[in-house]
């Protein structure tokens, strides 16, 4: 068996088509220019190690002044500060309800008896103010994000690209949507606490107006992301803006709205739990209050009704993402 002949330059000739006359010095310049150019993997590793080797270098010139300053200090005593710490948590104030003392006394330094409590009344009637702060916060969570999505969903019908709305309309969207995206809950919350006054209303508007933002973006990508072919037949038919929205967009991006709404919902249940600490309502108050008395048992309890909330709503949220695929 012949082997195939090779060119003056040792190559083999290329295979598919023949060169035409005067097109063998171009071809052999073109392959030439792409053996020395770099291939795309190498220049997306080097991107990716210059982008690495910036963010080297901040974290350290972050450390490096922070150590300069003196600001990297852990206590005096840190490791004996985390171990009581631990054992104050490690015995949450809800045990004392069946197993707390029935008569507490409580004497100053000669001897007199203070006060007499039973901690287990104690105990049962703040796990009653628990549970009604944890009914507060959870609706805080709710409508604020409620009013978020629906204040959200026309400006991402304007941001999205693919529908091409007026571009000073779009700007402005953006505009709003950016702005209610930077500006975080608790610093929205502060600010409505003064205008409102205190309580709920305040969490829910404060909740509302950051989970706007993030609301609009989620929104926006997911219509960027659709097939223009169904959209692009509905408007070819003479529909107006709403009719396409409505039969072409609304039915594909429903599913991803659903799961946008859940993952922004069980965000904002985390979020409302320390609104109360600007006067907001919900769970925050008692936080604030168990802080500020050193009581890490009841904290300890907070806590764990905080995590069984949200474990709770992440199982609801998985399942129904499941049922919508």
């Amino acid at each position: 068996m012949k082997a195939p002949p090779r060119s003056a330059c040792g190559a083999s000739p290329s295979r598919g088509r023949h060169l035409r006359p005067g097109e063998g010095g171009s071809a052999l310049a073109r392959g030439w220019a792409l053996r020395f150019d770099a291939p795309p993997v190498v220049q997306g590793r080097l991107g990716f190690a210059a982008l690495a080797a910036v963010y080297a270098a901040l974290v350290l010139g972050c450390l490096w002044t922070l150590a300069v300053a003196g600001d990297l200090s852990l206590g005096r005593n840190p490791w004996e500060n985390l171990l009581k710490s631990v054992a104050d948590f490690s015995r949450p104030s809800f045990l004392d309800v069946w197993f707390g003392p029935e008569r507490l006394e409580y004497r100053s330094d000669d001897g007199t008896v203070l006060r007499v409590e039973n901690r287990r009344e104690v105990e049962a009637n703040f796990l009653a103010g628990l549970a009604r702060a944890t009914w507060t916060t959870f609706q805080i969570a709710t409508l604020g994000s409620l009013l978020a999505a629906v204040l959200a969903l026309p400006l991402s019908m304007a941001v999205a690209r693919n529908l091409r709305a007026p571009r000073p309309v779009a700007w402005a969207a953006k505009g709003v949507l950016d702005v209610a995206r930077s500006i975080h809950t608790l610093v929205f919350g502060l600010v409505l606490v003064g205008i409102v006054g205190l309580g709920p209303t305040a969490g829910i508007l404060a909740i509302a107006l950051h989970s706007m933002g993030t609301y609009g973006k989620l929104f926006a990508e997911s219509i960027e992301a659709l097939d223009m072919g169904s959209i692009d037949a509905v408007r070819a038919t003479g529909a107006s803006p709403a009719q396409v929205f409505f039969h072409g967009v609304w039915p594909s991006v429903l599913p991803q709205f659903v799961s946008h709404h859940l993952y922004v919902w069980e965000f904002n249940i985390r979020d409302s739990t320390i609104l109360g600490l600007i006067g907001a309502g919900g769970l925050g108050l008692l936080i604030s209050e168990a802080v500020s008395l050193f009581q890490w048992s009841r904290l300890a309890t907070i806590l764990l009704v905080v995590v069984a909330l949200v474990m709770a709503f992440d199982t609801l949220s998985r399942r129904v993402r499941k049922a919508l695929q």
